[in-house]
């Protein structure tokens, strides 16, 4: 299997408050709609881009449902997952 060029990865990340970034860009209305649209500028021509999805382990279920809606909608198949801690104690 072959790594994945960094070219061709979206990040996305899921902050707890449920606010959005795609590639480090503030996503401004965090609609399904918006974040499928910012999700194709950030996937320009490339056509099967790997969305990594970084949410924070505060981030609600529906956040990040949310992005995995909005990466369906812009036809993307390939998602991945990563978590953060916010630094809280469990």
């Amino acid at each position: 299997e072959q790594a994945t060029p960094a070219s061709n990865v979206i990040d996305i990340t899921v902050s707890a408050n449920g606010s959005y970034t795609v590639n480090r860009k503030p996503v401004e209305s965090p609609s399904t709609a918006q974040l499928g649209e910012d999700l194709r500028k950030a996937a320009a021509d490339r056509p099967d881009p790997v969305i990594v999805i970084n949410a924070d382990a505060q981030a609600t279920h529906q956040s990040v449902i949310t992005v995995m809606e909005a990466a369906r909608l812009a036809g993307y198949n390939h998602i991945t997952f990563t978590t953060q801690n916010s630094g809280k104690a469990p």
